[in-house]
């Protein structure tokens, strides 16, 4: 790792939603040292949403480009302070309850838990009735019983904070900056 390359660092996982996508590029671009880990899926929406990434300095770009998903290494060595998961598509969410990690957004997730890194969800499916931006405008969506089970279940998670809005999940990731700032000095 570069000298330059200040640590530890917010790590974030992008997947495949685009559930206030646009929202949530606004807040990257502001999260310091930031490493950000994009599922395939994530690559996908953002192309079809138009979206380009703008990061704040000293940022770093990881893709789901190996089968083991290898930039999750880092979470053993202390790279990451917390991770944040958001936003969050229901299949996301139903990977990371049942354990299963078979991309970089739900391997990134698996090992900060391993590595008892603290994570912030945005969860999309949290509701029964929702409007929801898809490429071409708003729609209505109707998450399934077993989605908003799974999201609820990820609510016990030790170390997770699991947010359902995007005012939510602004305040959660200011509470937690404000808290490594205490902690820090």
């Amino acid at each position: 790792m570069s000298k330059d390359v200040k640590t530890p660092r917010w790590g974030w996982a992008l997947t495949g939603s685009g559930h206030f996508v646009k929202e949530t590029l606004a807040i990257i671009k502001r999260v310091p040292d930031l490493d950000l880990f994009l599922s395939s899926a994530a690559e996908e929406v953002l192309n079809m949403y138009k979206q380009d990434l703008v990061l704040s300095e000293g940022s770093r770009i990881y893709k789901d480009r190996t089968a083991s998903a290898a930039p999750v290494g880092n979470f053993y060595y202390g790279v990451y302070h917390t991770l944040i998961l958001g936003p969050a598509t229901s299949n996301t969410v139903a990977k990371c309850v049942y354990g299963i990690s078979d991309n970089l957004a739900t391997n990134v997730f698996a090992q900060a838990g391993k590595c008892r890194v603290p994570a912030i969800v945005f969860a999309c499916d949290t509701a029964p009735e929702m409007d929801t931006e898809a490429p071409k405008g708003m729609v209505k969506v109707y998450p399934r019983r077993i989605d908003l089970e799974n999201t609820e279940k990820l609510k016990s998670f030790e170390d997770t904070t699991v947010v359902e809005t995007i005012e939510e999940f602004e305040r959660a990731i200011d509470a937690r900056q404000k808290w490594l700032n205490g902690s820090s000095s």
